[in-house]
């Protein structure tokens, strides 16, 4: 069996095995150009949205400092009030940059349809997105989602919902009792989303992706900055992200067995440790999907042996290094093989 075949066979095996969760990075929701601009390109995306004020600063600071929008807004943060009211503004545009965009939603509903078939009571999905790729999947499927909001017509936070037993009556053995319905996705939005809101009375609300956040509420959604860390330590974030620890690092009684992270570039300081703990756990398997990381990352990753990586020049099999493989790396691979055979 030659290095690529034998790749392929044991990432097929973990992606079907039991106890799965999955991280989904911006590369998941970019659909080859089709879907939602990668972090590269963001600033090409919302700069004619913002004051033309802000414009100016940020752009000075990308041509200055040849970085990105993310690497920008860290130089510019000073820690002032008005600059870290720069990075929201910054956040605004991107929001209303997205509610316009209508994306293919093939691959993603191929990706949930064959994840809410697994045995698994509850499949958790862990996005670092801000889009709504996954949720429009759900409903396009008439498939059971948990994002954590509860409510018909002004849906509010009550994470207590991502745990709620859904119960149909059955018999077995001519006795009644209940069997609980599985395969319920529990997306966890861990940098907030583009309908998220605090409204006037300080409560955690949701809109519709497609419409604007009332006159006076707070979007919730972390800018792309280095400040990250930080805003993911209050509500609603903080409650999400005591989820992803848990499920990898602290809570024996749900630790996952596999980690499928697909368009994750592995560049988010706040991320990366829980992961890395988490691969502590011998019994524990991390799949990095991604189409390039910088030589450095790979390296530091492939250490590992529990982890397998597939990108689009290179790739690793606990230690062992192999060429890249055509498409392994995309989500689009990945959404097509959780669905074969479900």
């Amino acid at each position: 069996m030659t290095f690529e075949e034998k790749f392929k066979a044991k990432v097929i095996q973990q992606i079907h095995g039991r106890e799965v969760g999955f991280l989904l990075g911006a590369g998941a929701s970019y659909l080859s150009g089709a879907g939602y601009p990668l972090a590269n390109a963001l600033w090409n995306e919302v700069r004619d949205l913002l004051h033309p004020e802000d414009r100016q600063l940020i752009e000075g600071q990308i041509i200055q400092g040849g970085v990105g929008l993310e690497e920008a807004l860290d130089i510019l943060d000073n820690g002032s009030v008005p600059r870290q009211q720069l990075r929201h503004r910054v956040a605004s545009a991107i929001a209303n940059r997205f509610r316009t965009s209508r994306p293919p939603l093939e691959f993603h509903c191929s990706f949930i349809r064959g994840i809410t078939r697994r045995p698994d009571r509850r499949v958790r999905v862990f996005s670092l997105n801000y889009d709504p790729l996954v949720e429009n999947a759900a409903d396009c499927e008439s498939l059971l989602l948990s994002d954590g909001f509860c409510g018909a017509n002004n849906p509010f936070f009550h994470p207590v919902s991502f745990e709620f037993h859904i119960l149909i009556p059955s018999r077995r053995r001519q006795r009644p009792m209940c069997e609980p319905i599985r395969g319920i996705v529990n997306l966890y939005k861990l940098h907030g989303s583009i309908g998220w809101f605090i409204d006037e009375r300080n409560l955690i609300r949701r809109c519709t992706p497609e419409d604007s956040i009332p006159d006076g509420a707070t979007l919730l959604m972390i800018p792309p900055h280095y400040r990250k860390a930080q805003d993911t330590g209050i509500p609603p974030y903080s409650l999400l992200w005591s989820e992803f620890r848990g499920v990898l690092n602290n809570d024996q009684s749900r630790l996952l067995s596999r980690f499928v992270c697909v368009g994750y570039g592995l560049g988010d300081t706040h991320v990366n440790p829980i992961l890395e703990t988490a691969l502590a756990n011998p019994n524990f398997t991390m799949l990095i999907l991604a189409r390039d990381l910088p030589e450095a990352r790979f390296d530091n990753w492939k250490r590992f042996e529990n982890v397998i990586i597939a990108t689009e020049h290179r790739s690793g099999l606990y230690r062992e290094e192999g060429p890249g493989l055509p498409e392994i790396w995309s989500f689009e691979w990945l959404a097509e093989e959780v669905n074969r055979n479900a």
